[in-house]
Formats: structure tokens, sequence, C-alpha cells
């Protein structure tokens, strides 16, 4: 069993790097396309669970419309949950893709999905998704979000996201 260790912490390290790569090949794709946004957030938030209390997170946000008040949404950033008497922090990075969809003038709803990479020791990937309600202006976006890692049952929060977005034309 422990002829494993070696190979399992190479292969965070490999992931990690293919992160980071994917991240910015996407970046670079967007700045290339027209009628992108990006937006660059904070995200403070309190864990659902007794296990943790405040959760810290920042992300960067593409955003195209693809369609009548519809957008695709790609998220990255990093998330931490602070080590409480019951348990240890954990530190994800979030890699979501999904759509927001725009009730009004401003308001939206959005639904994301995708992989949460934990950067803590002796975590692994968990499956992440996360609805959320908000208000767009023309740079700054306020919402209000629902963030499930469902590998462990601890890691769920409901937290804000304060945006400042711009084009990338």
């Amino acid at each position: 069993m422990y002829y494993c260790i070696p190979k399992l912490k190479k292969m965070k390290k490999v992931c990690k790097y293919f992160i980071v790569v994917v991240a910015f090949l996407i970046c670079t794709q967007a700045v290339a396309q027209k009628g992108w946004r990006v937006g660059v957030s904070i995200n403070p938030g309190i864990s659902t669970t007794e296990s943790y209390g405040f959760v810290l997170g920042s992300d960067v946000r593409l955003q195209t419309g693809i369609g009548n008040k519809v957008s695709f949404i790609l998220t990255s950033g990093l998330t931490h949950f602070f080590e409480t008497v019951k348990s240890n922090s954990y530190t994800v990075v979030p890699i979501k893709g999904g759509f927001k969809s725009f009730l009004g003038n401003n308001l939206y709803a959005a639904i994301e999905a995708g992989v949460g990479v934990g950067l803590s020791k002796g975590t692994e990937a968990s499956f992440v998704w996360s609805p959320s309600f908000g208000l767009a202006f023309k740079q700054i976006d306020v919402s209000l979000k629902y963030e499930d890692f469902t590998k462990y049952q601890s890691t769920k929060q409901v937290a804000l996201r304060f945006a400042y977005g711009f084009k990338v034309n």
C-alpha cells in the first residue's frame, strides 16, 4: 500500500501543472474572441455544516453570450475552508463551467458544475456544483451562491460573490 504514495504525490503535481496550462489556454482563447468578459471576485462565505465556520474564496470568471439573455461561463479560483476545533483547514481549486440566464435587466440565475481539486494534504478531487442568483451591472456583479464539493460532507458553503468585470476585446 505504501508503494503508491510517491505515485500519488507525482500525480497531484502533474494535475496542478495541467490545471495551470488549461487555465492559460482558456484565457488566451478568451482574449482572441469577441464578446468575452472577465470578472475577478472575492467570495466570503460560511460553511453549512458544523465542521467549518468561515470560508474565503477568490475566482476569475470568463463569460460570453450564447443567446438572448443567456451566457456561457467558465470559473476557476481558490476556496479555503478555515480550520476549526472540529477539523483541519481545507483548500480547493474549483474549475467549473455553466450557464447564466438573465431573468430581467440585471437579475440573473446561474448554474455551474465541474471539479474541485483538493490542495490540502490527503485530499482528492471532487465533483462541485454551484447554483446562484445575482445582480449584474456594467462592471459590478454581486451574487449569492451555494457551493457543494460532494466528495466531503463538510465542504458545502453559502457565499457572497463580489466581482468586478470588464470586456476583453
